[in-house]
Order: C-alpha cells, then sequence, then structure tokens
C-alpha cells in the first residue's frame, strides 16, 4: 500500500467514512453461487470502476487538444489550401447574385432598424467579408434581416423616448457590440448545444408572427398612409390602417403595382422552370434578380416623375416619398460609442436580440447543411455572428445574422465556399461608392413592397402546421400561443411565450415519463407465407446459423402502448418476476414517478410472501384493506409472491443522488414485502461506466445479503460469453462474405459445385472451434490457436446483464434454485415447525 494511500485510508477512519461500504460480489471469494460455465474455458473479466481521477484527465485538455481547438477557430485553412477554378466560379456566379439581391434589401431593411439606409449597406458588406474567415456553412449569408431589423428598431426607439440626444446608430452599434461579445463568448466555449433548447415549433411560430408583424407594419408605408405608430401590435396597425385607408396617397401606385409585379414574375419564373426542366438554371437566375429590376424600375419612373424637383440633404418635396440622399462611402465609420448609461437603456431587450441572432442563424444553418450533406458547427457559427457584430459597428453596421430567404439563393446559385462571401462584398462595396446617385430616388413605398415580399416567405405554411399536428399535437398549440402573442403583443412576447412554452412541455414529458412493464414474446421472422428458418413443406424446419433467422425473444410493453398487436397475449415473464422499462432517462425529476407506478404495479400483482392472518377486520393495516369485508377478513391470496425485478436502462445515461435514493427506498419496501425473503434485482443494457458505479454503491449488480449478514443466499449466476475469434467473429464473417463474392463472381461453376465450398466456409456442428480457427485466415498463425472464451461483463457484478434475453433467464435460474432449497429445507424440517412460506 502506498503512502498517498495509508494517509487517505487514515483521514477517512478519522473523518467516520466507511470505504467498505458494500460487499460486493467478486471482492472476496463467493462459494454459495454456481456458474453455467467451467473457469478452465472462459477468460475471466473484473470491471473496474471509474475513478474521479478518470474523469479529470479525460475532461483536461491536452497539447493536441489545444492545437486542434485554435485550428477549429478558424475553419478556412482547412479548405483554402484546395481551392480551385471550378469553386471559384461557383463562388462568383453565387457571389455576385447575392450582391444583387442584398443591396435592396440592406436598403429596405435599415428603414425598419429606424436607421438611414446606408447603414444597410454598411451591414451587407461587414456581415460577408467577416463571416467567410469562421464560416462552417457555405451557404449562410450574413447580413441585415427583418425579424433582427424590427428588433433593433424598437431597441432605438425605446433608448430615444428616454434619451432623444443619442443618435439611433449610436445606439444599433452598441447594441451589435454587446449582443455579439455575448453570442462570441458563448462560440469560445462550445455551448452551441444551448440552440438545441428552442424547438422547431417555437422557431416557425417566431418567423411567422415575425412576418405577420412586419408585413403589417409595412403596409401603411406603402400606401402612403400616416398619422400612427406602425410598431405598435399587429393588430392594432390593421385597424389603424383601415381606418386610414381614405388617406392614401400617390404612393400606393408605386407600392402596390410594385408588389403585384414582384408575385407575378415570380410566379412566372416558376411556371417556366417547370415547363422548360432544360433551362431551369436560367430561369431560376431570372427569377433571383427580380427585386433589383423591380426597383431599377420604379427608380427609372421615380427619376423621370421628380427629376425637376431641387436634392436636398432632407427629404425632398415630391408626389410620393423617396429616399433622397444617401452618403458615398463610409461616412459614419469610427469607433463606436459603448458605456454603461447605453447598455443599461437595452439591457432588457438584450435576451430577445441574442436569442433571434442564433435562432435564425443555427437554424438556417443547419437546415441547408443537411440539405447539402455537410455538418456544421453551432459552437463556431456563434463565434461567426460573434465576430461579425462585434467588428461590424466600426464600419457603422447594427446588428446582423443569417438571412433565409439570401441563403437559399446562394444555395440554389450554385455557392461552393465559403469564399463566396468576399464576392458579395467586393459587390457592395462597389454599390457603396458607386450608386448612391441612384438610391437617391428609389421610392419608399416600393422599399416596402420588397420587405412584404420578403417576409411572406417566412410564414408557415398550413401544411406544415397539419404535418406539425400529425407529429405532435401539443407543439402546434405552442405554435399558436407564440403567433398570437406575437401579434397581440410583440416579437420579443412572442418569442419568450414559445421558448417557455417549449421548455415547460420538455420538464412536463421529463417529469412525468411513464415506464412501461415487458412481457416475453417469441417471434419469427416470416417472409411472404413462409417462415425464414423453416425447411419445405412436410419437413421439419432447418436449423439456422443466422440468429436473426431463428425463433427469438423479444419483450413488448404488456399494455401494447407501443401499438403492437392487442390480440397478442403478452404478460410478465414469470410469476413473480417482473421486467420495467424506463422511457425517458431516469433523473431527480421523474424518479418517483417511475417508481411509484412499479411499486403500484407490483403489489397488486403479488402477495406477500410471508402472508399474516386477519382473524378480525381491525387487524388489517389501513393501507390493505381488501377488496370487500369478506375478503378482508378470511384474506384468501392466490397471487404469486414476488421474486425479482428486471431493470430495463437501455434510455438511461446518467443517474443522480436523489434517483438511486428513490431505488433504494423502494428496494427496501418491497424487501419489507417480501420478508423474510429478498428481492432480486437485475439491471439490464446500462451504457455507462459512472451509473454502474452509482448503482453497485447503493447495493446493485449482485444479490442482496441476509438479513443475520452470513452471507448471500443461493443464487446461479448466467454470464453473457462470446468467443475470442471463432466462426462466429467479426472477422470470420467478414471472410465469409468475401468468399461468397468470389463464388458469385465465377460464372464457369455451377451452383452445385459451389456449395460445398461454402458449406465448409459456414461450417457444421460436427467441426470443432479448433479447426474452424485454424482453417480461417482472418485468424491464423504459425502457432497453437486460442480457443477461449471471455464474459462480456464483468464477473464480479453478476446482476447487471448485456440485455434483457440474459437478465431474464438469471432471474428464473435463481428463483427455481431457491424455490429448490427452500423446499428442501421444509421437508427436513421436524414436524410441528412452523414452515416458511415459499
Amino acid at each position: 500500500m502506498s503512502v498517498r494511500t495509508k494517509i487517505g485510508h487514515g483521514l477517512a477512519k478519522g473523518l467516520g467514512i466507511k470505504l467498505n461500504y458494500r460487499n460486493e460480489v467478486g471482492s472476496t471469494p463467493v462459494t454459495r453461487g454456481e456458474s453455467t460455465y467451467s473457469i478452465d474455458t472462459a477468460d475471466t473479466y473484473v470491471e473496474r470502476e471509474p475513478t474521479a481521477a478518470e474523469w479529470i484527465e479525460s475532461i483536461t485538455p491536452s497539447r493536441r487538444d489545444a492545437w486542434g481547438y485554435l485550428k477549429s477557430l478558424f475553419p478556412f485553412v482547412h479548405w483554402l489550401p484546395f481551392y480551385n477554378v471550378q469553386w471559384l466560379y461557383g463562388d462568383l456566379v453565387a457571389g455576385i447574385t447575392i450582391g444583387a439581391v442584398v443591396v435592396p434589401q440592406g436598403m429596405a431593411y435599415a428603414k425598419l432598424a429606424e436607421l438611414p439606409v446606408q447603414f444597410g449597406l454598411y451591414s451587407s458588406f461587414m456581415g460577408v467579408l467577416i463571416y467567410w474567415f469562421f464560416a462552417t456553412s457555405k451557404d449562410i449569408t450574413i447580413g441585415p434581416v427583418a425579424v433582427m431589423s424590427t428588433i433593433t428598431g424598437n431597441v432605438v426607439l425605446h433608448v430615444q423616448a428616454v434619451r432623444p440626444e443619442i443618435p439611433g446608430h449610436v445606439v444599433a452599434s452598441a447594441l451589435a457590440i454587446v449582443a455579439g461579445a455575448i453570442v462570441c463568448f458563448l462560440g469560445l466555449a462550445r455551448l452551441g448545444w444551448l440552440v438545441d433548447f428552442i424547438s422547431l415549433a417555437s422557431i416557425s411560430a417566431f418567423m411567422t408572427g415575425s412576418a405577420l408583424n412586419i408585413g403589417v407594419g409595412q403596409v401603411p408605408t406603402m400606401m402612403g398612409i400616416t398619422g400612427f405608430s406602425t410598431r405598435a401590435p399587429t393588430y392594432q396597425v390593421v385597424i389603424n390602417t383601415l381606418k386610414n385607408l381614405r388617406h392614401a396617397k400617390l404612393d400606393a401606385a408605386m407600392g402596390l403595382t410594385a408588389l403585384t409585379m414582384l408575385y407575378l414574375i415570380r410566379s412566372t419564373f416558376n411556371y417556366l422552370a417547370r415547363r422548360q426542366p432544360q433551362r431551369k438554371k436560367l430561369w431560376f437566375f431570372c427569377n433571383t434578380l427580380r427585386t433589383v429590376f423591380v426597383l431599377l424600375l420604379y427608380t427609372l419612373i421615380s427619376f423621370l416623375v421628380t427629376r425637376h424637383v431641387p436634392k436636398t440633404s432632407k427629404t425632398p418635396k415630391t408626389p410620393f416619398t423617396i429616399l433622397g440622399y444617401v452618403p458615398r462611402g463610409f461616412q459614419d465609420a469610427g469607433v463606436p460609442v459603448i458605456n454603461k448609461d447605453i447598455i443599461s437603456l437595452f439591457a432588457s431587450q438584450l435576451p430577445s436580440t441574442i436569442i433571434v441572432l442564433l435562432i435564425e442563424h443555427i437554424s438556417i444553418a443547419k437546415s441547408f447543411g443537411r440539405i447539402n450533406n455537410y455538418t456544421i458547427n453551432p459552437s463556431q457559427e456563434m463565434i461567426a455572428i460573434g465576430v461579425a457584430n462585434l467588428l461590424g459597428p466600426f464600419l457603422g453596421a447594427y446588428p446582423s445574422t443569417g438571412s433565409f430567404s439570401r441563403t437559399a439563393i446562394k444555395a440554389k446559385a450554385g455557392v461552393r465556399t465559403p469564399f463566396g462571401g468576399l464576392i458579395t462584398a467586393i459587390v457592395v462595396l462597389i454599390a457603396i461608392y458607386g450608386l448612391p446617385a441612384v438610391f437617391y430616388y428609389i421610392p419608399s413605398a416600393s422599399l416596402s413592397a420588397v420587405i412584404i415580399h420578403a417576409v411572406g416567405d417566412l410564414i408557415t405554411p398550413p401544411n406544415t402546421v397539419y404535418q406539425f399536428w400529425r407529429i405532435s399535437p401539443l407543439e402546434v398549440i405552442v405554435f399558436f400561443a407564440g403567433v398570437l402573442v406575437t401579434v397581440f403583443t410583440s416579437i420579443d412576447n412572442g418569442i419568450y411565450t414559445t421558448v417557455c412554452m417549449s421548455l415547460a412541455l420538455f420538464l412536463f414529458r421529463a417529469f412525468k415519463a411513464q415506464g412501461r412493464f415487458l412481457g416475453r414474446l417469441a417471434v419469427h421472422s416470416v417472409v411472404g407465407d413462409h417462415v425464414i428458418d423453416g425447411g419445405k413443406e412436410g419437413t421439419e424446419p432447418k436449423p439456422s446459423n443466422d440468429p436473426d433467422k431463428s425463433k427469438r425473444n423479444i419483450f413488448l410493453p404488456i399494455d401494447h402502448e407501443d401499438g403492437s398487436n392487442p390480440n397478442l397475449q403478452v404478460k410478465h415473464p414469470y410469476p413473480g418476476i417482473f421486467m420495467y422499462r424506463f422511457s425517458e432517462g431516469y433523473n431527480y425529476p421523474n424518479a418517483g414517478h417511475y417508481l411509484d407506478y412499479m411499486v403500484q404495479e407490483v403489489m397488486r400483482t403479488c402477495k406477500r410472501t410471508n402472508p399474516v392472518s386477519f382473524p378480525r377486520l381491525g387487524d388489517r393495516p389501513w393501507n390493505e384493506p381488501g377488496s370487500n369485508r369478506k375478503e378482508a377478513v378470511v384474506g384468501v391470496d392466490n397471487r404469486p409472491t414476488l421474486k425479482a425485478i428486471i431493470l430495463d436502462f437501455s434510455s438511461v445515461n446518467n443517474v443522480d443522488v436523489t434517483s438511486v435514493q428513490n431505488l433504494i427506498d423502494v428496494r427496501n419496501q418491497l424487501d419489507r414485502y417480501t420478508a423474510p425473503e429478498r428481492v432480486q434485482w437485475h439491471l439490464a443494457c446500462i451504457n455507462n461506466r459512472w451509473t454502474k458505479r452509482a448503482l453497485v454503491a447503493a447495493g446493485f449488480g449482485y444479490p442482496t445479503p441476509d438479513d443475520d449478514g452470513t452471507g448471500f443466499r443461493r443464487w446461479k449466476p448466467i454470464f453473457s460469453v462470446s468467443e475470442i475469434g471463432g466462426a462466429d467473429s467479426a472477422a470470420a464473417a467478414a471472410e465469409d462474405e468475401l468468399r461468397r463474392m468470389q463464388s458469385k463472381s465465377q460464372p464457369q461453376r455451377d451452383l452445385e459445385s459451389a456449395q460445398p465450398e461454402i458449406d465448409s466456409l459456414q461450417g457444421s456442428s460436427q467441426q470443432s472451434l479448433d479447426k474452424q480457427l485454424h482453417e480461417s485466415g482472418a485468424y491464423a498463425t504459425t502457432g497453437a490457436v486460442d480457443t477461449r472464451v471471455a464474459v462480456v461483463q464483468g464477473l464480479n457484478r453478476p446482476f447487471f446483464h448485456i440485455d434483457l434475453t440474459s437478465a431474464l433467464q438469471s432471474a428464473i435460474a435463481s428463483s427455481e434454485l431457491h424455490d429448490l432449497s427452500l423446499r428442501a429445507k421444509s421437508r427436513e424440517m421436524p414436524s410441528g415447525t412452523d414452515k416458511r412460506s415459499e
């Protein structure tokens, strides 16, 4: 014993800590158990518990891990050295296409953010310029989006209502930096899994509600109607718009016709793409440029109508509203102003801002990654969003995230790498320096039409909602709740509603997880009208070496809640032995619910092992009064006694102190119910070493000792073993398949001549294992061949089983052995002595 161990044992003794808190089988020789195989023909294996030191070592990063982490921060180093001309062509086409789309959209979305249109161009430029350095998605496009712009506009209006002297772009820049810093930290800490808490129903509700809010809010601008706030709840905007329709101006002509033209162009090119599949690519690009075409057309009309109006720095007096002066270049570049006062003014809106930044970008990136057969890293995408929003404000950008519409266009345009974003940045840069004079004449109503047309695609179609209903009706309630709250209050409240309801639904399902009692059923595989392992009609079925083609046992819920055929009689596998499956993990929230149901069913099905005579009604315990007064007095009970419980841990990954303590309490409760006998607990399909360690610490995994402490009762362990090599090994199976393919590739040999070779490969019952190993190329050795077999799990934990079949076999074998022992003892007892009930 080392000095450190001696010191530790001494401290434990001084503090009263019991190191030997259990008497695990294997720590001392077990003499009352009988194994089903000889130790001379099997390799022994004693399972070792994991230690805290191993856990700390597993989570401590090594130098290699640190270097890998640093490399993962810049994914472009993995693909940029392999860049080629073919990739460049795809990126060039997609980049130019997105540049043509993002310029008008960026200016339109800047109006939603209550900022001059040039800030939308700045945001468009910085998003695509920075993202490709950190991207794990080739399709995503970072820039101004409708929902994020609307939230930014709400923040700007909120701050200016309190501090009107603070310019709007200062507030937007500060919001971008603070939100970007938080998101970047989450990414650096590799907390991308947090996004998984937001369900698809929540995202769909958020997008639908936001699209309705934004679209309805742009209708007054498109119609030239003023006099009320378009930032009010959606239903109020609808009411006020209808009330003021008579005040519509000439802007309505520029807006409604532009919106109609956008939908007509899209419908026309979609129709042409269906009718002319060979020109589908051409019609796609024409369809993509519809926004540019419509804006250029209406800009030309605006120029022809207003060219005689003097240009001023303010909004000129024209028949309809136009954008007016747009500065050339990055006139608002500089160090953003951030201080405690500004942050405190929008701190309450930070959570919704961060949630929108994440759910829009990550959900879009994941979707297109699955469509185009690659996987994104959510944590790395957080870094990309964070850095883009940290650096963007230095050139005047406001909060930006991934755009659904532009990402879809970019993917269809054939982008090959994230480098396409740099091409888009060049296009935007040209627009910033070369087109401000053109932007001057863009009608505001036409820009509103562009926004309405863009957000219309974000509304979840009815068919998708119906599919939600088919899959999970409760989540449809979450969807409509989020949409209604957004329509009647605000986007922020809609986000919080859907996220909280989804989390509450998840917790409800976790707390109320329903366990299932399982029964055994023998099944056969059938093809057509005959059993796979059966022989010809009138002959005996041929045995099969393939376990998948033979009769096998399966375990189904007794209540048939899994949808299995209710006509099948599924019962408990053995009198007094129960199989119970945890359905959704086993932790402190659902431990009580699981075990209460299990105990209730066990006590309903089984009687006490040592029934007590209750001659009077008042002698019975209050919680067991019987079903009627006659039965309560007579005490007739033909139910079996409880012998063993088998727990299926296949869905359990971790346990905690509370759940294990509940299991201990139930074990003690059932032991009192079966006194003077003890319930044997068999646990199957445990997939985590730490779960095994926790259960062993609580006394599970081996037989329950007797009350007097003399040791274990007689038990019969059944271990699962596997060959180290042999005909059933993976290597031999691969070799067998290879030879089968070789035999099929030789057409000159018929089936009869090839059959003996196949039979020899498969082996027969007369061949010894040694001969099979010797003849197999997979295990050919120069010396003697080892034909030993090994146990799959540790011998020191005989009541931990690899599957339910071995658990049931062990439980039945131990139960029958114990019954034989009790009957033998009862025959040896002298007459007149009370016999213990079996």
